[in-house]
């Protein structure tokens, strides 16, 4: 967690209202956030703008879905490994955790209790890129004591949004 997000942060409804909008549709213009907040443009900006400076936002990004570009490119694969450590020492723990979030091909990487360790999402092209994943990231790691794949067949939901008060009925649907 960085220092920035160790201070207190003062959210208020305009602000959670803002965070809600811009989970469900970071693209919408500052003018569709603010009169959809109730707000004037400059002072719809300067909230995002704060948001962004205190770290509450951590990126934008686009969630691109899969069927078209699987035309171009090929299905891919997705896996979810469940990973259980020989050793869970915080400095064993950490280690593992570092090779993982280094890694290109792991999308996702959780640190999971009780059960495994770690669980992973990872995408790569073929199976023999998730063999080259496996050996890099499992095959030279003697701590691990434990891996499960599960790999995926189809994507049902992506929502990557992060629970904020007043939001749980408010889930729009989302592409698959």
């Amino acid at each position: 967690m960085s220092s920035i997000l160790k201070q207190k942060i003062d959210l208020d409804t305009i602000d959670e209202r803002l965070l809600q909008l811009l989970q469900q549709d970071a693209s919408r213009s500052n003018q569709d956030l603010a009169l959809a907040i109730g707000l004037s443009p400059p002072t719809c900006l300067r909230r995002v703008r704060r948001l962004h400076a205190v770290g509450l936002i951590e990126r934008q990004v686009a969630i691109l879905r899969p069927e078209p570009l699987a035309e171009h490119y090929g299905e891919g694969l997705q896996a979810i490994l469940e990973v259980t450590l020989e050793r869970q020492s915080a400095q064993d723990l950490d280690a593992f955790e570092q090779r993982a979030v280094a890694d290109a091909e792991v999308s996702q990487c959780w640190r999971v209790s009780a059960g495994p360790d770690f669980v992973l999402v990872v995408l790569v092209r073929d199976m023999p890129a998730y063999q080259a994943l496996v050996q890099r990231l499992l095959g030279v790691q003697t701590n691990v004591r434990n891996v499960r794949t599960f790999f995926a067949v189809r994507r049902a939901k992506c929502n990557p949004r992060v629970w904020l008060p007043g939001a749980a009925h408010q889930d729009t649907p989302t592409a698959a």
